[in-house]
């Protein structure tokens, strides 16, 4: 993911790490009589993958934690209680801080992704929310359904989907440079790709309920950059720039074919760089040097 856009986030800052799951594993603070280091080695290595499948995820409140079974009871609003599995491969986050598996308790506002194993449901991550008024969030649109409302975000490459969801009561609107914030905010601009702000509230449903939606870049919107340049990695494709100003930098990727005369450009030297976001990085179209 792109750090062009520089994201500040009030009371709650989230952060996860669109789609691959890290199994997580204990730690080994003494090794059982009669076995070596080397089999504790080869006990931890052995966990199994995560189950393959389809995921899915379940709102309610978390009940019955039970860390010998490694199971616990979700109540669904609305439907029967399930019980679902964890173990170490299994991801948890209170209000989006990665928390160990040991500290999972009971709790009324949980979202959970599960996929089956075998037979049985098996928690991929959960998210637990406090019971605090309102929470920020801050990251890359991954999925929105207009006919439900679900929407799910992702903060950082390799990240787990955090699911909120949006009413018609939601306010939206733009931020940033004049001719991206000046063209309006639409709620179509949901779209994979745009990069967001958002503020939520708990809803109990294992989704937060997004009271305001702030835009920050969608795929197509144009943008203008300056600054000094403090790395440029022409076999990549990408360059780093510093706005003294107000020492922000920008990662702006380009295509060596397109843009002549970037290899003689020595770090320091001030450029204007008008780039397009396609949704996954911006890139230049024109380079002008200072």
């Amino acid at each position: 993911m792109t750090n062009a856009v520089a994201i500040s986030v009030g009371c709650l800052i989230f952060l996860w790490a669109p789609q691959v799951i890290h199994a997580q594993q204990r730690s080994v603070s003494a090794i059982e009589p009669g076995r070596t280091a080397g089999d504790a080695t080869t006990s931890i290595s052995a966990i199994p993958p995560l189950p393959g499948g389809e995921s899915t995820i379940l709102g309610g409140a978390i009940r019955d934690v039970d860390p010998v079974l490694d199971r616990f009871t979700l109540n669904i609003v609305g439907e029967k209680s399930m019980r679902i599995l964890f173990d170490e491969r299994t991801q948890i986050f209170l209000d989006g801080k990665k928390i160990p598996l040991h500290d999972l308790h009971a709790a009324e506002h949980a979202s959970v992704q599960t996929t089956l194993d075998g037979s049985a449901v098996f928690a991929i991550s959960i998210h637990v929310l406090s019971q605090l008024n309102q929470g920020d969030y801050s990251g890359e649109v991954l999925s929105y359904s207009p006919q439900s409302g679900d929407l799910d975000l992702v903060s950082g490459a390799g990240g787990v989907p955090f699911p909120l969801h949006v009413s018609p009561r939601t306010r939206i609107s733009r931020s940033g440079q004049g001719s991206f914030s000046s063209g309006g905010a639409r709620i179509s601009d949901l779209q994979r790709g745009s990069l967001v702000s958002v503020q939520f509230v708990p809803n109990g449903k294992g989704r937060g309920e997004v009271t305001e939606i702030t835009f920050l870049a969608t795929p197509g919107a144009q943008f203008v950059f300056s600054g000094n340049v403090v790395a440029l990695d022409m076999h990549a494709g990408t360059m780093l720039l510093l706005d003294p100003r107000n020492n922000q930098s920008y990662q702006i990727s380009f295509k060596p074919e397109s843009i002549r005369g970037l290899g003689d450009i020595p770090n320091g030297q001030r450029l204007r760089v008008s780039a397009q976001y396609d949704g996954t990085r911006y890139l230049a179209r024109e380079v002008t040097r200072y």
